[in-house]
């Protein structure tokens, strides 16, 4: 017998139906952008920048692009939802149907962080068609592969419980928009993934630890590349007990009907 309840399960594939209909739409344009990156960055001005630590730097800024597209199609997911189903009224339909407070919120999450995880899985195959065409670059490969899958299931399901927060708190569709291009991209581009931490003067090093996608993009580094400036252990522990806490957030809210109700 399955520990989730046939409900979770129609709401989880309701929603994972949502995106995967329409692939152009979800799939393509975060495939076309990192496109464009890998050309700029890590073509163009990749040739004109020395190797960063021994590493290529279409192969540095990589592990940077993954933790971009993943965490942006995870909280756009999550928020868009949430926030369309006020919006239209029809979550009220997912408010009476048998469903655990947990069962919600987990399959709101599930479904954006599945997202998030296949973007990331895009952005990668990108880096490695790039990377293969250059014949001085070695391919991409995953030094810690339990810390890259790690990573990556941790920030995406960070973002999605941040996603459905941020779909709650919504009062129109600028909202969104706000929130994932002011506030998440900004934070991932000062997030070290187009520059090693030690690039940075001794003071902005330490400014760059109050941004949390510093330990992101740094563990995700790791993963790939084998090399880190922070503990990639005390990294992934630290999201994920912040992504623990903010599901919960989530599951609290749901219960007491925060944004779902007049």
């Amino acid at each position: 017998m399955s520990v989730v309840s046939t409900g979770a399960r129609t709401l989880l594939r309701r929603e994972v139906l949502r995106y995967v209909r329409r692939p152009w739409n979800t799939f393509l344009p975060p495939v076309i952008t990192n496109a464009l990156y890998f050309v700029v960055f890590g073509v163009i001005l990749g040739g004109r920048i020395n190797a960063t630590g021994g590493t290529p730097y279409i192969l540095f800024i990589l592990p940077g692009l993954v933790v971009l597209g993943a965490t942006s199609d995870a909280f756009q997911n999550a928020s868009f939802t949430i926030f369309h189903g006020r919006w239209n009224a029809y979550i009220h339909e997912v408010q009476t149907a048998p469903l655990s407070y947990v069962e919600m919120v987990g399959s709101y999450i599930s479904a954006s962080a599945l997202r998030g995880i296949v973007i990331a899985a895009l952005v990668t195959l990108v880096g490695v068609i790039f990377t293969n065409l250059d014949p001085g670059v070695p391919p991409v490969g995953t030094a810690h592969p339990v810390y890259t899958v790690g990573f990556v299931l941790v920030i995406t399901v960070l973002f999605a419980a941040f996603g459905v927060l941020g779909g709650l708190w919504a009062e129109d569709f600028d909202y969104l928009t706000v929130m994932n291009q002011f506030i998440i991209r900004p934070l991932v581009f000062f997030g070290a993934v187009f520059y090693p931490l030690s690039a940075l003067p001794p003071i902005w090093q330490t400014v760059s630890l109050l941004n949390p996608m510093v330990y992101m993009v740094d563990g995700l580094r790791y993963g790939f590349l084998g090399t880190a400036d922070i503990d990639p252990t005390v990294s992934l522990a630290v999201l994920a007990v912040a992504a623990a806490v903010m599901v919960g957030v989530d599951v609290l809210l749901f219960k007491r009907g925060y944004g779902l109700t007049d």
